[in-house]
């Protein structure tokens, strides 16, 4: 998320009450989690595994839960709780509106037809010459480029599924991100897209989605990405240009997939993948799965 105009450490630091340490003028431009931080934003961390990570990524600022040394040219937030903290800068700085309120804020180009039972949530941007269908639902603060087809119930812009367990109970990290879709790309039905909790879930120019599939957030699909149906793409993927997902793939997060590759149906993916064609449940190349089974059929 990047602020509508620059903070200092200092108001940030005023605003979740934590410890500073760096100079108090120190620019601070917007959040982000840690595998789309960039230079001038903020990253939390609150697990003794992951201090290096954050305190060695692009982030300038690292809102972290103990007293650490501050690497050179970076700050620090010095919190009791950062994953609380996070969630109150992000709110902060991002109203949370929930269809709880008037629209506003929504530009819809030329051409571009929507169904009346179509719900659409504040500061979206539709392109020219699309077509939304019946019981579409459009979450705040999504983009949506020209020419492109979203069908019948499908969410864009749900929240993202981000959770921590805190007193027996789950506790969310609440989604400021948005989705973007871009030029000439189809929807089918039933699908489901959530928006990142600080970045853009995007689906790329000329993509193709079957019916019932779920997107999670900050995933990155690539150009001319072909999805059949009921495919489960968990959050902070990267699936690069012209891949092909067939149906019933499963996907976990945090995986990238490298253009062209061909996932064939029911195959599961736990790890990132060059180009070529794979199949099984743990998704592996698929003549090397083709000899394999011969195999275990000779053995009987």
């Amino acid at each position: 998320m990047t602020f509508n105009q620059p903070q200092t450490l200092k108001t940030i630091a005023q605003i979740i009450g934590a410890r500073m340490v760096g100079d108090e003028n120190f620019p601070v431009f917007g959040t982000n989690e840690i595998h789309r931080v960039k230079n001038g934003e903020i990253v939390f961390v609150n697990h003794p595994k992951y201090y290096d990570k954050a305190l060695n990524s692009a982030a300038t600022v690292i809102l972290i839960d103990k007293e650490v040394d501050c690497p050179a040219g970076k700050a620090l937030l010095v919190s009791d709780d950062p994953f609380r903290d996070f969630n109150k800068i992000n709110t902060h700085f991002t109203r949370i509106y929930n269809f709880t309120e008037e629209l506003h804020d929504i530009e819809v180009g030329e051409g571009t037809r929507i169904h009346p039972s179509a719900v659409i949530g504040n500061e979206v941007k539709i392109g020219n010459n699309c077509l939304i269908f019946p019981n579409v639902v459009i979450g705040d603060r999504t983009v949506i480029g020209d020419n492109v087809i979203i069908q019948a119930n499908t969410v864009l812009g749900g929240d993202a599924f981000y959770y921590r367990k805190l007193n027996g109970n789950f506790d969310r990290l609440v989604s400021v991100g948005n989705v973007i879709i871009e030029n000439n790309v189809e929807i089918g039905n039933n699908c489901t897209i959530d928006r990142g909790v600080t970045d853009s879930t995007i689906i790329g120019e000329g993509s193709v989605l079957d019916n019932q599939i779920q997107i999670g957030h900050d995933t990155v699909i690539g150009k001319k990405v072909l999805i059949a149906s009921q495919t489960g793409i968990a959050g902070c993927c990267i699936i690069e240009d012209e891949v092909t997902i067939w149906g019933q793939v499963g996907m976990a997060s945090g995986v990238r997939v490298a253009s062209g590759t061909v996932l064939l149906a029911k195959s599961g993916v736990n790890r990132d993948l060059e180009k070529g064609t794979y199949f099984g449940p743990l998704a592996e190349e698929f003549r090397q799965y083709l000899r394999k089974e011969v195999k275990l059929k000779n053995l009987k």
